[in-house]
């Protein structure tokens, strides 16, 4: 009987219930996925303490805490580690271990649409913005084999320190976002990791694309509303696209896996949770 969860604030209208549930049951697991949201006012290590006692096999972890937990786990896996952020957390015999399942989530998500772009590591990726799902997913790839990932950001120090979690085989120029509009035409992959366009500022793209070229894959993590201006934009201008509701999907699918030992196809459940998320 697994008893997993989610910390969180605010966290009434997330989906990982939905999906882990889902989960359990495509599994043939017995188990509860509940939902434990710590508001401003109450004492976050009283209520990890509870957690503690309640001894759960795992939970995810959302905003604002990915990096308020830290301090009371037992021990961090590499990942986890250099993003600085953890967002999953098992009960391995007692001690607790925090994981981030962001990155790989999202080049799982990014192989099941595309994966020719793995064949070829020296396409020209850009990932616009410079917060904790960037830094994520620019380690995951940077760790495939990835060589060239230039970051763009409003400010140059949040994407000076994502650009050194590099390697030495990893080539990463930091631009403004004017600049990267300007180069738009010399990238193969743009993934847009922001909170620009989600709902409910709907009208609005961090960058134009009218330079992109036809056969770019442009990406986009916002998954409220599904098909964002900036994704609207790319299509028009003949891009291949990818909706931020399967990294949703496969991160968690990753995070089941910590959890339980076992690796489940997604299949249509993609679908399933586009409809859901079409009728909020």
């Amino acid at each position: 009987m697994y008893d997993l969860g989610l910390i969180g604030f605010p966290i009434a209208h997330s989906l990982s219930p939905w999906i882990h549930e889902k989960f359990l049951q495509r599994a043939g697991l017995e188990g509860n996925y509940s939902m434990f949201e710590i508001s401003p006012d109450q004492s976050f290590e009283q209520k990890i303490k509870q957690l503690k006692k309640r001894n759960m096999n795992g939970f995810n972890v959302t905003v604002p805490f990915k990096q308020t937990i830290i301090p009371f786990l037992d021990q961090l896996d590499l990942e986890a580690e250099k993003i600085g952020a953890v967002n999953t957390v098992v009960n391995k015999n007692g001690k607790w271990v925090g994981y981030n399942t962001d990155g790989t989530g999202y080049l799982r998500a990014l192989k099941s649409k595309y994966p020719d772009v793995f064949k070829n590591k020296t396409v020209n990726v850009l990932i616009l913005g410079a917060g904790g799902a960037a830094r994520g997913i620019y380690y995951a790839m940077m760790m495939d084999g990835f060589k060239n990932i230039d970051i763009s950001n409003r400010t140059y120090t949040s994407a000076y320190n994502i650009a050194q979690l590099k390697n030495e085989e990893t080539n990463t120029a930091i631009l403004s976002l004017a600049e990267a509009e300007k180069k738009i035409h010399t990238y193969d992959v743009i993934i847009q990791t922001t909170s620009v366009g989600m709902r409910p500022d709907i009208h609005q793209s961090i960058i134009h694309l009218d330079q992109l070229k036809e056969t770019a894959i442009v990406s986009d993590i916002v998954y409220q509303p599904i098909e964002t201006k900036f994704l609207k934009d790319a299509k028009l201008l003949g891009a291949n696209i990818h909706y931020g509701h399967t990294m949703l999907l496969y991160q968690a699918q990753y995070a089941f896996e910590i959890w339980t030992n076992k690796q489940l196809i997604i299949n249509d459940m993609d679908e399933e949770l586009q409809q859901k998320l079409k009728g909020r």
